[in-house]
C-alpha cells in the first residue's frame, strides 16, 4: 500500500492515523515471551504498559547469548583426508593442522586456509591447453649448435610443504612455470639439436633435477613430480630444409656404415693371408737354414773321410752322383758296339709293364699263363743270343 493512498494508516475502528508503536512493541515481546516460555505479568494478562528496563536488560542479554554462540561456533572447520589446514591469528601465521574436525577462534581473531597436499597439479611450458596453441616466446629455444628448437612440455607437482606455498611466493605457478621454462632453455642450451629431437624425453628429464633445486632454493614447497615432453619439432618455417638435412645425415650414416662393412671383411682377409705368407716365408727361411747347415755338415764329414781316403771317397761321390742323376731319367741300354742296327732296351717301360700285370686278376686259366710264360724266356734267350753274336761278330 502507498502512502498516497487515503486508507493509508486507517484503523480498524476507523480512526485515522500512524501506527501505535506501543502496541507494536507489545506484540514483539509478547511473540519473544511465548517462544523463550518465559512468564509474563501478574495475572498472565498484558498490562499494556511500555517494557521496563528490565525487561529491555534481559532481551538484550539473550539476543547476545545467541550472538555469542553462533559467533564461536563459527570458529569450526572440517580438513579433509590429503589437506592441511594452516591457521592465522590477525593474518599471521599460528600453526598448521592435520585432516579432521578442527576449532579455532573466529574471525576477526582467527582465519585458516585450506590446501590440498594430495592433489596434482599441472602447468603447461610453451602451450596453453593444446599442443596447437602455442606460446612462442615460451617455445622456441636455442641449442648448442645454435639451431632453433620448438618445444613443449608439461610439469606435473604438488605441494610439499603448505606454510611455504601460502606465505613465501605471492604466486606459486607462475615461481614454478618461470623455474620450468628457466631448467628447460638451460638443458636444451647444452645439448645437440639432434639429441633433443631424437632423444627429447632423455635430454628434458634432466630438467627435472634443477627445476627443483630453484624452487628449493626460493622455498616453495613445491615438489615436482613428473616432466613430460608434448611435442618437439624444428621451427614451421625451416622444416623441409630441416628434413632435407636429416636425410642427408642418415645417408651419409649408411655409407659410412657401407664402408665400415667392407673394411672389416677385406681387412681381416688381407691381413690372414699377409700373416700366412709371413709363415710361409719364415718356414722356408728356416728350412733353407737348416738345409745349409746340414750341407755343410755333411761336407765337413766328407772332407774328414776324403782325408784318410781319397779314391775310395771320390769314387763313392761319384757313384752317388750318378744314382741321383739316373733316380729321375728314363734308363737306356744301348749295345755301343753293334753295326747299323740300334737295339735298346726301355728298362723303366718294362718295369712299369710288370708292376700293371701284377695286380690283374687271377681268374685267367693256367693254360693261357703258360704260353706267355714260356715265350718270355724265348725271346730273353733269342735277345741274349743276339748280343752274343753282335758281341762275337764285333771282335777282331
Amino acid at each position: 500500500m502507498s502512502l498516497n493512498d487515503p486508507q493509508w494508516g486507517k484503523r480498524g475502528g476507523g480512526n485515522e492515523g500512524p501506527p501505535d508503536l506501543d502496541e507494536m512493541w507489545r506484540n514483539f515481546n509478547r511473540k519473544l515471551n511465548g517462544l523463550f516460555s518465559r512468564r509474563r505479568g501478574a495475572g498472565g494478562s498484558d498490562s499494556g504498559e511500555p517494557p521496563s528496563m528490565r525487561q529491555l536488560g534481559g532481551g538484550a542479554g539473550l539476543i547476545f547469548m545467541v550472538v555469542l554462540v553462533a559467533w564461536l561456533a563459527s570458529g569450526f572447520y572440517i580438513v579433509v583426508e590429503g589437506q592441511r589446514g594452516v591457521v592465522l591469528t590477525f593474518g599471521k601465521f599460528s600453526e598448521v593442522t592435520a585432516s579432521g574436525l578442527r576449532w579455532r577462534f573466529p574471525y576477526p581473531i582467527q582465519s585458516h586456509e585450506i590446501v590440498n597436499l594430495a592433489g596434482v597439479r599441472t602447468i603447461e611450458v610453451g602451450y596453453r591447453n593444446n599442443v596447437k596453441t602455442k606460446v612462442l616466446k615460451e617455445s622456441l629455444m636455442l641449442t648448442d649448435d645454435e639451431n632453433i628448437v620448438d618445444i613443449q612440455m608439461a610439469v606435473q607437482y604438488t605441494i610439499r610443504d603448505a606454510k611455504d606455498f601460502l606465505f613465501n611466493n605471492r604466486q606459486p605457478e607462475d615461481a614454478v612455470l618461470q623455474a620450468a621454462e628457466t631448467a628447460l632453455r638451460e638443458v636444451v642450451g647444452k645439448s645437440k639439436m639432434d639429441q633433443v629431437l631424437n632423444q627429447g624425453q632423455a635430454v628434458v628429464a634432466k630438467t627435472l633435477p634443477i627445476m627443483q633445486e630453484i624452487l628449493d632454493r626460493y622455498k616453495t614447497g613445491i615438489l615436482i613430480s613428473n616432466v613430460n615432453i608434448q611435442n618437439v619439432q624444428p621451427p614451421e618455417q625451416v622444416q623441409a630444409a630441416f628434413y632435407d638435412a636429416v636425410k642427408a645425415n642418415q645417408d651419409r650414416e649408411r655409407l659410412k656404415n657401407e664402408g665400415q662393412s667392407y673394411f672389416n671383411d677385406v681387412v681381416p682377409r688381407a691381413a690372414g693371408v699377409a700373416s700366412r705368407l709371413l709363415l710361409e716365408a719364415e718356414g722356408y727361411k728356416q728350412r733353407v737354414i737348416a738345409n745349409s747347415e746340414g750341407d755343410a755338415s755333411r761336407f765337413r764329414q766328407i772332407l774328414v773321410e776324403y782325408n784318410n781316403a781319397p779314391q775310395v771317397t771320390r769314387e763313392r761321390m761319384y757313384l752317388d752322383t750318378v744314382q741321383q742323376v739316373l733316380a729321375s731319367t728314363s734308363k737306356i741300354l744301348i749295345d755301343a758296339k753293334a753295326g747299323s742296327n740300334l737295339l735298346y732296351l726301355p728298362l723303366d717301360k718294362i718295369v712299369q709293364m710288370s708292376g700293371a700285370a701284377l695286380p690283374e686278376s687271377s681268374g685267367s686259366s693256367r693254360s693261357s699263363q703258360a704260353p706267355e710264360a714260356s715265350a718270355q724266356p724265348e725271346s730273353g734267350a733269342r735277345s741274349r743270343d743276339t748280343l752274343r753274336g753282335r758281341e762275337r761278330g764285333d771282335r777282331p
